[in-house]
């Protein structure tokens, strides 16, 4: 294969590279081969170099100085990188919507970039200016005619025009750069000129007329030795002249900073009036009024001293009399302990005595109740004349758990002029949990008179109570012989049950003496009959043997499978009229014919024998009676 360096067969014809890099820095370096890649020696003398050798003269030891290297060569965009010429210039804006500018002059930098010959303008910002201002012409390069031609840094100078996309640019002066640059070029940089501001920005830097006569008082020594310092008054404003007018009361405020006067309302509770603190906001008040003029208007937005002869002070409020501030008239009554500290030492004034103001207390009136009209629970129905939106009246829940299911029962009968409704009875149920009371009439067969419920639970108030001082019924009102009267029907107690006797005599701290000794006497020969009848069976009976016997006659009643009737408690009950809980022997044996029991077998007849009353056992004690029964499971005798 030839040589790329010999004959004609060399194919690079390119120039070597002559700039290099090293260590991020560019730097010039001389070509070590020539085109078509042919080695140059570099360090081989040329014939012009051996001849001045030749010819040269030996000179001192030292010899000639040697001579300075040949300068590197730099590209413009390194030679002018960061090197700009700036000119100061402006340029005038018509303004035709304004009547108080018809022109603006607005002040640019013009920006020349020396590194590619690029320029722009740039508008300062001014505050306030209501101008969009900054970059007003982009980095570019402008035109300079319609041949194609740009702006160079030649056509620049000061005291000339310019003009730039149609917008004329008058140059008034450059920095020191440029004019060390443009002469060092051999340019004739003509005079500076005076820049020229706008008119009417400098008319708004004026500080405005003050038409304010000149005045010896210092308001700012005023205003640091009575800043935060408040006279405080208490007044009335008396508006009862008027319709629907009433005496309120104010807190008037003096400011000594500024001599201002504000007013503020005190609300009271449930007065009718929306919050609103302020009746009169800080402000100058004034006192007297320049005379007015016809042509004058009756009502101005804002008073000036123009209009105003006198302001209201501090000497002009003092406790206990009236002051007029802006057509109302308040009267002063009191003022804290600054305030009156204040006057003693401005004013001299030691005569503080506060004014009583208070209305005189009304007359109570007492809420007449209307009268009970029968609907409902008195207490229930008496919420309504209180609340709007009545409220059930509270309960003690206390008592309720602890009476619960406690009834005391009473037997009751009809006073009437009516013979058949004096033979009727009924049964009063008192429930000692709510104090209520219930009426039941037993039914009577035949009798023409249908029974059941007569009177549903309810309280029932004592003759004489009234809505103010309602009275009820209650357990020591209910005696043996007494008459309660329910809402017109008058009862007379005849009997009770023995639970209430037992009740009462276990609570016999919580009831009256006659309420027991009323029911003692009335159990008094039940109970003593019981003992006797117990006496003699307990005395007759050999108990021993009568429960051997009683288990026989257990186990005959099972082995016959003998159920007993459900009316035999009713029987029973019937034939112990006198309520001792025993029956006779002849009853007995009835009633075992009645409800076929074998009363014939020798086990009974064994028990005959051995006792003359027999006492028959139930499996539960009846409420009203101790009556034994025989009950349907078991069949025991005692």
């Amino acid at each position: 294969m030839p040589s790329l360096t010999t004959g004609p067969s060399k194919t690079a014809f390119h120039r070597s590279q002559t700039l290099g890099y090293k260590n991020g820095f560019s730097y010039a370096r001389l070509p070590t081969t020539g085109i078509g890649r042919e080695q140059l020696h570099v360090n081989q003398l040329s014939q012009a170099e051996l001849d001045e050798l030749s010819n040269k003269r030996p000179t001192l030891t030292y010899g000639q100085p040697k001579q300075a290297p040949p300068s590197d060569f730099i590209p413009a965009h390194v030679a002018f990188d960061k090197k700009v010429l700036k000119f100061d210039a402006y340029f005038q804006e018509d303004v035709p919507v304004s009547t108080e500018e018809h022109f603006r002059i607005r002040q640019v930098g013009i920006y020349y970039y020396l590194e590619d010959d690029s320029m722009s303008v740039m508008e300062p910002i001014v505050e306030n200016s209501g101008i969009p201002q900054g970059k007003f012409i982009k980095r570019q390069r402008f035109p300079k005619n319609d041949r194609g031609d740009h702006y160079h840094w030649k056509d620049l100078n000061r005291g000339i025009n310019i003009t730039i996309y149609g917008r004329t640019f008058r140059i008034v002066d450059c920095d020191p750069f440029t004019q060390t640059f443009l002469e060092s070029q051999g340019i004739e940089l003509n005079p500076p000129e005076r820049m020229i501001f706008d008119p009417y920005m400098e008319l708004r830097k004026m500080p405005l007329r003050m038409y304010i006569t000149p005045s010896n008082f210092d308001q700012l020594k005023q205003f640091l030795a009575f800043d935060k310092k408040v006279l405080r008054f208490y007044a009335t404003w008396d508006d009862t002249v008027n319709l629907f007018g009433e005496n309120r009361r104010f807190i008037i405020h003096y400011y000594l900073a500024d001599d201002t006067v504000e007013v503020r309302e005190i609300h009271e509770r449930n007065d009718g009036r929306d919050p609103f603190p302020i009746l009169i906001r800080q402000q100058r008040l004034p006192k007297k009024f320049v005379e007015k003029k016809k042509t004058f208007p009756s009502s101005v937005l804002e008073i000036s001293d123009q209009e105003v002869l006198e302001w209201f002070t501090a000497k002009d409020f003092a406790v206990g009399k009236s002051t007029t501030l802006l057509g109302r008239s308040f009267f002063i009554y009191d003022c804290d302990e600054f305030t009156q500290q204040y006057y003693r030492d401005k004013f001299g004034i030691a005569d503080f005595h506060p004014v009583n103001v208070k209305p005189p207390p009304q007359e109570e009136v007492k809420q007449v109740i209307p009268p009970y009209n029968g609907y409902g629970f008195l207490e229930d129905s008496l919420q309504n004349c209180f609340s709007l939106i009545p409220q059930p009246p509270r309960r003690n829940f206390i008592k309720m758990l602890e009476n619960a299911h406690k009834v005391l029962r009473y037997k009751v009968k009809l006073e009437s002029p009516n013979p058949d409704d004096r033979k009727r009875h009924f049964i009063l149920s008192y429930f000692l949990s709510t104090d209520m009371i219930s009426i039941y009439e037993p039914p009577i067969r035949n009798s023409g008179i249908i029974g059941g419920k007569y009177l549903g639970k309810t309280k029932v108030p004592k003759p004489g109570s009234t809505t103010e001082n309602p009275m009820y019924y209650e357990p020591a009102d209910l005696t043996i012989g007494a008459m309660v009267e329910v809402f017109g029907h008058r009862f007379i107690i005849t009997d009770a049950d023995e639970y209430v006797l037992n009740y009462l005599e276990s609570n016999a701290e919580s009831f009256p003496a006659p309420t027991l000794q009323s029911l003692q006497n009335h159990f008094a020969p039940h109970r003593a009959a019981r003992q006797e009848a117990h006496k003699i069976v307990v005395s007759e009976l050999d108990k021993p043997e009568l429960e051997v016997v009683t288990e026989k006659v257990r186990e005959h009643l099972r082995r016959h499978n003998y159920s007993p009737d459900g009316s035999m408690h009713e029987a029973f009950f019937q034939c112990d009229k006198d309520g001792l809980g025993v029956v006779g022997k002849a009853e007995f044996g009835a009633l075992c014919d009645r409800f076929h029991v074998p009363a014939e077998d020798p086990l009974f007849h064994k028990v005959w024998r051995q006792a003359v009353f027999l006492p028959f056992a139930f499996f539960q004690k009846d409420k009203s009676r101790e009556f034994y029964y025989v009950d349907k499971t078991c069949h025991y005798l005692i």
